[in-house]
C-alpha cells in the first residue's frame, strides 16, 4: 500500500511548502492504519480508568455458565487502555491472541519437533470465547452433534457428516469428539497420539470400548490375534465408503476375505504364513518388485528385508499400503531426516504424502533414488508449467512420473506453478534456474544452478525453505550477486514474476 502511495498518489511538490505538505499527509496515512491496530473505543474513558468501570457496561462478559478465570484479575490483566487527547482505544497486551494465552496457560505451549492444533497456532479465539460461554472452556458450541451448527470441531472438519450409501460412520462420533480427542495434546510429531491428539496411543484407545475378548469380533477377525495391531492401518476411525470402517486402499486378498491364501490358523496366539517368510509370500505375487530390487542400478538396502516391515499386507490409508504411514515408514531408519521434521516449514510432499513421491523405494537409476534423472526434472514434474498430472476417476487420484506416484485428486490445487520458460523465470522473470553456460563455449558450464542452489527439499527454518536455513531477504540473493554490495546493478532490470498455484488462485 505505501510503495503504491509513494510512486503514483503523493503530489509532486517542491521549495519550501514541500515539507509541511508531505508532514501533513503522513499524519493522514498514520490515522488511516492506526484504528487497525486498536479499537476505537466508542466512549472516552480517563487514562486511569479501572475495571469497575469497563462492567458498568459490559456485564455481560462476566457471566455466564463457563467464565473466563482471568475475568477475577481485571480487564486489564488483558487489555489495554490508550487515550490520546479525545480518543480512547483498547487493545490487547500483546500482539497476538495466541501470544496473551499462553502467558497463562503456559501447559498449551509447544517446543520444536511437536505438533500443535492448528487454530491454536495463533488465535486461540477461533475456538473460544475469551470471556464466557454456555460451554466447558468458553467454547464458542459444544463438540458434540452432528451438523456444524451444533458441533464446533465440524466446523472445520468435515468428519461423519457425508458417508457414503453403502458405507459406514463410526457410532463413537455420537458420543462427541471429545471421547476420542484432547485438543490440546501436544507432542512429538509423526506419532498418531499426537498428530490427531488422541487420548491414548492406538489400540490402546480402541480397546477401551472393543473387547478383543468378545467372540463376534474375534470371528470377524478369522481367529487372528488382533489385540496388539494398529487398527487404524485396516480401518477409518471416522467414517467410510465402504462397510465395517474399512480403509480407503485394500490388498485384495485381504479384500475379498481369501485369508487362507496367506495365513494357516494361529497357534498359541501367534500369526502363522503358509510361506516360511513373508517376504516369500509375498513374491508369489509380487515378483516384479522382487525383480526391481535385484535388478536396480542403485539399490535401495531397506527393500532388502521384509516386505512387511515397511508395508501393512492388509490395507492403508494410502496405496501402497505403507505402515504406520508413507513418512514414518522411511523415517524408522532414515533418522537424518526424522529430524528436518523439527523444522518450521516442511516440503508437503516429503512430510505428507511420503518419500516415494520423489524417491523410487525399491531401488532406482538415479542418485539418490530420485524418481527423475536431475534435480530439475524432479521439481518440476509438479512446479512446472508443463506439469500434467494424470486424473484416475475410479480412485479419486491423480498420478505422476508417468503412473509411478499416485496423490490425492486435490494436490496440485495448492501447487506453486513456477512459470519458467527456456530455463529462466524463478523468483523474478529471467532469473537462470538452470546451468548458466560458457557464451564462448556452450559445452561448459559457467555457473552450475539448479533448484537446490537455493532451496532445501525437505524442510526449512522459513517459508521458502531457502538453503541453509536462511531468511528470504537481500542478504540471500548476495550470497550470489556479490557485486550488490558496492552498489552494483543487477545485469538485468528483473521484474518479480507472482507464482501461480494450480486451478487456485495467485500465491
Amino acid at each position: 500500500m505505501f510503495r503504491e502511495i509513494s510512486n503514483r498518489s503523493l503530489p509532486k511538490v517542491t521549495g519550501e511548502s514541500a515539507l509541511p505538505r508531505f508532514l501533513k499527509l503522513a499524519a493522514v496515512l498514520f490515522l488511516a492504519v492506526t484504528p487497525a491496530l486498536a479499537k476505537t473505543h466508542p466512549v472516552p474513558l480517563d487514562k486511569n480508568v479501572d475495571s469497575a468501570k469497563c462492567v458498568e457496561c459490559h456485564e455481560d462478559r462476566t457471566k455466564g455458565k463457563a467464565v473466563h478465570s482471568a475475568i477475577a484479575m481485571g480487564c486489564l490483566s488483558c487489555h489495554e487502555v490508550r487515550v490520546t487527547r479525545d480518543v480512547t482505544r483498547v487493545k490487547l497486551k500483546t500482539t497476538t491472541t495466541q501470544a496473551l494465552c499462553l502467558s497463562c496457560h503456559d501447559d498449551k505451549k509447544v517446543q520444536a519437533g511437536q505438533t500443535m492444533h492448528p487454530p491454536a497456532v495463533r488465535d486461540c479465539i477461533k475456538c473460544h470465547d475469551p470471556h464466557e460461554s454456555d460451554n466447558p472452556n468458553q467454547l464458542l458450541r459444544a463438540i458434540s452433534g452432528t451438523t456444524r451448527d451444533d458441533n464446533l470441531c465440524l466446523s472445520c472438519h468435515n468428519v461423519g457428516v457425508n458417508v457414503p450409501k453403502d458405507g459406514s460412520r463410526h457410532a463413537a462420533l455420537d458420543m462427541g469428539c471429545d471421547s476420542c480427542h484432547v485438543t490440546h495434546k501436544n507432542g512429538e510429531r509423526g506419532k498418531i497420539e499426537f498428530e490427531a491428539h488422541l487420548k491414548k496411543a492406538v489400540p490402546d484407545l480402541c480397546v477401551d470400548c472393543h473387547d478383543v475378548k468378545d467372540a463376534a469380533l474375534q470371528k470377524t477377525h478369522a481367529g487372528q490375534p488382533f489385540d496388539k495391531a494398529n487398527c487404524l492401518q485396516c480401518h477409518n476411525p471416522h467414517e467410510s465408503a465402504k462397510p465395517k470402517l474399512m480403509q480407503t486402499f485394500l490388498h485384495n486378498p485381504f479384500e475379498n476375505k481369501m485369508c487362507d491364501t496367506c495365513h494357516q490358523p494361529a497357534k498359541d496366539g501367534k500369526v502363522v504364513l503358509t510361506s516360511s517368510d513373508s517376504k516369500a509370500l509375498c513374491v508369489t505375487c509380487h515378483d516384479d518388485q522382487a525383480k526391481k530390487i535385484d535388478t536396480a542400478k542403485v539399490q535401495h538396502p531397506g527393500a532388502q528385508g521384509d516386505c512387511v516391515t515397511c508395508h501393512n499386507p492388509h490395507a492403508g490409508k494410502s496405496p501402497g499400503f505403507l505402515q504406520p504411514d508413507p513418512v514414518q515408514a522411511c523415517l524408522a531408519c532414515h533418522s537424518d531426516q526424522a529430524d528436518q521434521m523439527k523444522k518450521a516449514h516442511l516440503h508437503q510432499p516429503a512430510f505428507q504424502q511420503g518419500c516415494a513421491t520423489c524417491h523410487e523405494p525399491h531401488g532406482g537409476e538415479n542418485d539418490h533414488l530420485l524418481r527423475a534423472a536431475n534435480v530439475n526434472k524432479l521439481c518440476l514434474e509438479c512446479h512446472g508449467p508443463d506439469a500434467n498430472p494424470q486424473k484416475v476417476e475410479s480412485e479419486h487420484l491423480v498420478t505422476i512420473f508417468n503412473g509411478g506416484v499416485k496423490l490425492p485428486e486435490d494436490y496440485f490445487r495448492k501447487v506453486i506453478q513456477l512459470p519458467i520458460q527456456y530455463g529462466h523465470g524463478h523468483p523474478v522473470d529471467r532469473h537462470p534456474v538452470s546451468d548458466i553456460m560458457d557464451p564462448k563455449d556452450q559445452s561448459k558450464v559457467l555457473k552450475p544452478i539448479n533448484c537446490l542452489t537455493c532451496h532445501q527439499p525437505h524442510s526449512g527454518a522459513n517459508a521458502g525453505m531457502l538453503a541453509k536455513d536462511q531468511p528470504n531477504n537481500m542478504a540471500f540473493c548476495m550470497t550470489c550477486h556479490a557485486d550488490l554490495n558496492s552498489g552494483g546493478q543487477p545485469a538485468q532490470n528483473a521484474q518479480p514474476t507472482a507464482p501461480k498455484a494450480q486451478g487456485g488462485t495467485t500465491k
